[in-house]
């Protein structure tokens, strides 16, 4: 066996022992001794391979794989910009503390520097952003190798699933391979190769057991849940349906669900009166909250006291107000006395402002939001939901109500908009491999064109049962409601900001044979999303007016400020 084909074998079998279900494979020829061995292994059942031909998109799609999953995922790229396509994953990954196993093939040292094709400095590429990086350097035919490299193994899979450190995220190995790239027909080592009997990993690390803190927080705490693993933050609503205490949670926060979640907080809060009369003493952060300008100032507000639940050793605290973090959210108290006249203040507001909404909302041209609104209450029992880091996942924050039976993912980390289709799809495969129901995106037209990569799956490639859903208003519609918006730059606007992109989206469908149906209404769009007749990856776009959008959200806010202000005073 030539040392290129131990190395690769030896390699992906200890990192499917430790527990890798997952790989993503971009092709190339240096990286042709893992490509192999990953065939293999999956030819025996031992893993799921995914084969893309964008290495970005492959980043990507591992990304939606590992979130959905919360399980380490595999990414192989060749040598070169192949390995450099990665980095916008890895720092998504870093920034939301995602699991990713990167293994990039480069070139042996002696190739380095020297004008050699496909060749790079790939050595600490990631920089800062991975838990781990290791240069595993160029295999030889000597002894002690396979301890070396499935010990390896074993500390990049602790360190990506940040089992001992609570901080998981990328993690990435480069790897020298010499020619030959192929096995050469002959099976003989220095040493066995083999790992531990009974298929076990070659070292394992246990993670400690996670304590709940006995701390005692008042009646009128706040709970805001930003964005942070599911299970989390369903726990969170758990805990202040206990307590009596309201929840303001973004949609990956995943605590919009029960009779304190407070849905339309992020407006609310926008509202003086309410605030002044509904202020808490304590808020909990839970996860990492970044889509409400008033969430934040309340935050900021010296009348309320911080703490912020630390699932990882990096805490969120964007605004140094913090007094206490907690490792895990805090023991229930049976010895609490709920405020429930202050309770019951948020959620009469909450009904109040949800009224508002649904007025709003009947008006044709509030379709965004009002499509927002509608999918998230129609979506059925057991589904996944993946949306766009730019407008939708505001619209479900701004407007869908709370339920229970959705799991909402998105790339929140950096909250770029690139990737987010192959994000998608990864997190629809891994959702339904684990018995989940139908998966669901929904995000805007330039996020589904800055990946339009994504829906290239091979006639060999596992498929998911996704709908994609595409909000096309020809342009940027967030850039309305920001400072770039306003009249003063007018001129300028629409060339640098709004940027229109007229993409026929059923021709852009058909290039990769995706059935794509185009609709004009929030009721259209629905009916075709719904359709019990649909499977694998499609797409639902709807038209919709973005000049509408900016009128329709400062219409929606004076509309709930209104109805809230008229509510009857309570002290």
């Amino acid at each position: 066996m030539n040392p290129s084909t131990a190395l690769a074998t030896v390699l992906a079998d200890e990192l499917l022992r430790c527990g890798v279900r997952e790989a993503v494979l971009a092709p190339g020829s240096r990286s042709a001794p893992l490509a192999l061995a990953l065939y293999e292994l999956e030819a025996e059942g031992r893993v799921r391979l995914h084969v893309r031909i964008d290495e970005r998109s492959a980043g990507f799609l591992a990304l939606g794989l590992a979130k959905a999953s919360a399980n380490p995922v595999l990414v192989v790229t060749t040598s070169g910009t192949a390995a450099a396509n990665l980095h916008p994953s890895v720092i998504e990954a870093d920034q939301s503390g995602v699991p990713l196993l990167l293994l990039t093939a480069d070139r042996p040292p002696e190739l380095r520097a020297t004008g050699a094709n496909q060749t790079i400095d790939q050595v600490k590429l990631f920089g800062d952003a991975v838990r781990l990086f290791a240069e595993v350097g160029t295999p030889e035919r000597v002894t002690g190798l396979t301890a070396y490299w499935r010990a390896l193994a074993g500390r990049a899979w602790a360190a990506a699933s940040g089992t001992l450190t609570r901080n998981p995220g990328p993690v990435h190995l480069n790897l020298a391979f010499r020619e030959p790239l192929v096995p050469d027909g002959t099976f003989d080592w220095p040493e066995p190769l083999g790992g531990r009997e009974h298929g076990a990993p070659w070292t394992s690390a246990e993670a400690p057991a996670a304590v709940a803190p006995n701390v005692r927080l008042p009646a009128r705490t706040l709970v805001v849940v930003g964005d942070t693993s599911s299970a989390l933050g369903r726990s969170a609503s758990i805990l202040a349906e206990e307590h009596g205490w309201p929840v303001i949670s973004e949609p990956s926060g995943n605590a919009r669900r029960g009779p304190n979640a407070i849905s339309t907080g992020g407006l609310l809060l926008e509202v003086e009166s309410f605030l002044e009369a509904a202020r808490p003493d304590q808020i909990l952060v839970v996860g990492r909250p970044t889509l409400s300008r008033a969430v934040l100032a309340l935050l900021r507000d010296p009348r309320s006291s911080v703490s912020v639940v630390a699932s990882t050793t990096n805490w969120a605290d964007a605004t140094r107000t913090a007094t206490q973090v907690l490792p895990a959210l805090p023991a229930a108290d049976g010895h609490h006395e709920p405020d429930a006249q202050w309770l019951k203040l948020w959620q009469d507001a909450e009904e109040a402002a949800s009224a508002a909404i649904d007025d709003v909302l009947d008006d044709q041209d509030a379709a965004e939001l009002g499509l927002a609104r509608a999918l998230h209450a129609a979506l059925p029992a057991d589904s996944l939901l993946f949306l766009g880091s730019s407008m939708p996942v505001r619209d479900v924050f701004t407007a869908a109500e709370p339920r229970d039976g959705v799991t909402v993912l998105a790339n929140r980390g950096a909250a770029g908009i690139d990737g987010t289709m192959s994000s998608a799809v990864g997190a629809a495969l891994a959702w339904q491999r684990d018995g989940g129901g139908r998966a669901f995106a929904l995000m805007g037209d330039l996020t589904a064109l800055h990946d339009g990569n994504g829906l290239i799956l091979g006639p060999d490639e596992p498929e998911p049962d996704l709908t994609v859903v595409i909000v096309n208003n020809d342009g940027g519609a967030i850039f309305g409601l920001l400072e770039q918006g306003q009249e003063d730059y007018a001129d300028a606007y629409e060339r640098v900001f709004g940027t229109p992109h007229a993409v026929d989206f059923a021709a852009w469908c058909g290039a990769t044979q995706t059935p794509h149906t185009r609709t004009a209404s929030v009721g259209a769009a629905l009916d075709a999303v719904m359709d019990p007749r649909s499977s694998g990856v499609r797409v639902v776009e709807l038209r919709t007016d973005r000049a509408a959008v900016t009128r329709v959200q400062h219409e929606l806010r004076a509309a709930v400020r209104a109805a809230v202000v008229a509510l009857p005073a309570r002290n």
